[in-house]
């Protein structure tokens, strides 16, 4: 009970996996009732929650390494070891996939009309997976958890999605597997730099942030090593021109696995920016900047310009998410505390809005089975709950002050700004687009003559969706209103990243204070 208590990392990580035995025992027992095996892998779910929560409430302020470390040597002739940690950077990761998979379980409740145990199974799967991911401290660990993110994932799309699944779930992994590939060729590499220098077999990520990689171009062992991890990052994200397979996966999923993917899969990416590319790499990363910057703004932007365009509820929140990424990376990479720590805000931001409006589409596909925006029109009038909790959803997207998108989205372009005026602007110009769109399809859909007989008979949310969005909506306004806590955990984090690889850059990006004049005479 004390290791429940204090977050221990091993139970964190692998407790999920105790659901699956249970919900294997509960269909044997229960044979005619999905009922118990539902009930099952949601009060795991839930309590995975609460035993991640010690995390946050016994995190030590002020502290920029890792804590609640768990140690364990592995493969000792390769220097392979178990090694889990938490900082300031994955803390808010875990915390947000232990929070959103109830709300997962609990959407999906009579959406899956067969194969509910394998279903289960595979959302409690991929649980440990990401959580895996987000803790692992040792390369080959890392992997093997990133690794193990695709195979549910893409049983879940191919599976229980759509028309086109097939075709989706083969792109998604075609897409993702080259990219790891190639970051696994660039680990072995590191393997053997680390060797050469300290004379020691070693695949821990700390070890590897104190090697020196030479320099001198992109085709320098340094950016080629930047190269192989930046497209497995950047295809995860996804970044432009990566991004063909996130439409595709998220239209085609069900419910359940677009809320995954876009509230807590996607932000792997990110998080391996954070966590390899720019500590790893940062020569590299300082020369190939104004690229990144531009591939950024130009997600930005063309996120939500074809958003604009899209026919298909689904399809324009997908195509948001382009755009609503391409703003925390544009945050990341312009290397100051604002930004970095705007970017992660807007990594749980978007993992809670985005997640919430492909609940809402969920919802309304459920009842009419279509997500094509012409096919609704003046919902608002016999679906009043859903209509609020759709809006509140949709301008929490937008930013809307006092709800969680302002803060991430303001310290990202203060960032910015401090950075380059103009990239700040171009940022904005995407945000401005997003409200336009996110306002215009909920206008179409919920506003406007109730025209079409399918929409006059449909029924409002129920108890049980009201639950699965509540939790979400509160936090839209606890972010919105009181960031303080989850900024202080960043910031030593984050500090810390700055000052070691990159303090010379912050000396340089620092707007200088105009100088006060006390003295008339001065």
């Amino acid at each position: 009970m004390e290791s429940l208590l204090n977050g221990n990392l091993t139970i964190i990580t692998f407790f999920p996996l105790i659901g699956i035995l249970l919900i294997v025992v509960l269909s044997l027992l229960y044979r005619d009732s999905e009922e118990p095996m539902k009930i099952g892998a949601l009060v795991v779910s839930i309590l995975e929650f609460i035993i991640s929560v010690p995390l946050y409430t016994n995190f030590l302020l002020g502290f920029a390494g890792m804590q609640f470390e768990v140690r364990a040597p592995w493969i000792e002739s390769l220097g392979v070891s178990y090694h889990l940690g938490v900082d300031g950077i994955s803390l808010f990761l875990v915390l947000l996939t232990t929070f959103i998979m109830p709300i997962t379980i609990l959407s999906a409740w009579n959406a899956i009309h067969r194969g509910m145990r394998e279903f289960l199974a595979l959302i409690l799967l991929l649980e440990t997976a990401l959580i895996g991911t987000f803790l692992a401290l040792d390369m080959i660990l890392f992997f093997i958890f990133w690794e193990a993110v695709l195979i549910p994932m893409y049983f879940l799309i191919g599976i229980w999605g759509t028309d086109r699944r097939i075709y989706a779930a083969v792109k998604f992994f075609i897409y993702t597997a080259f990219g790891s590939a190639l970051m696994l060729v660039a680990i072995f590499y590191l393997y053997f730099v680390h060797l050469d220098q300290f004379g020691t077999a070693s695949m821990d990520i700390l070890d590897f942030y104190k090697l020196n990689i030479p320099y001198f171009g992109i085709l320098s062992p340094q950016g080629l090593l930047f190269l192989g991890f930046f497209l497995a990052f950047a295809i995860k994200v996804p970044m432009f021109p990566f991004h063909t397979w996130l439409p595709d996966a998220h239209v085609e999923a069900p419910t359940a696995g677009s809320v995954i993917l876009a509230g807590i899969l996607l932000k792997m990416g990110t998080y391996g920016f954070l966590r390899f590319l720019l500590p790893l790499f940062p020569n590299a990363t300082l020369d190939l900047l104004p690229v990144l910057s531009v591939i950024a703004i130009i997600g930005i932007i063309y996120g939500a310009m074809v958003a604009f365009a899209q026919h298909d509820l689904k399809k324009l929140v997908a195509y948001s998410s382009v755009s609503h990424l391409g703003l925390v990376m544009l945050g990341i990479f312009v290397l100051n505390i604002q930004g970095i720590q705007g970017g992660i805000y807007q990594m749980l931001n978007h993992g809670l809005s985005t997640g919430a409006l492909f609940l809402i589409v969920g919802m309304i596909y459920e009842r009419r089975h279509t997500k094509l925006i012409a096919e609704f029109g003046g919902i608002s009038k016999v679906m009043p709950i859903f209509a609020a909790f759709f809006l509140l959803s949709t301008l929490s997207s937008i930013g809307l002050p006092l709800l969680n998108g302002f803060v991430g989205e303001f310290l990202i372009l203060l960032g910015v700004f401090k950075w380059n005026y103009i990239y700040s602007a171009l940022g904005a110009t995407g945000m401005i687009l997003g409200a336009v769109y996110m306002l215009w399809a909920y206008q179409r859909v919920m506003f406007g003559p109730l025209d079409k007989p399918e929409n006059k008979v449909l029924i409002d949310l129920n108890l049980r969706e009201i639950m699965v969005l509540l939790p979400i909506a509160i936090m839209f306004f606890v972010m919105g209103i009181y960031p303080k806590p989850f900024l202080s955990r960043m910031e030593p984090t984050v500090k810390e990243l700055l000052k070691t690889k990159f303090e010379e850059r912050i000396a340089v990006t620092e707007i200088k204070q105009p100088r006060i004049v006390t003295d008339e005479h001065e």
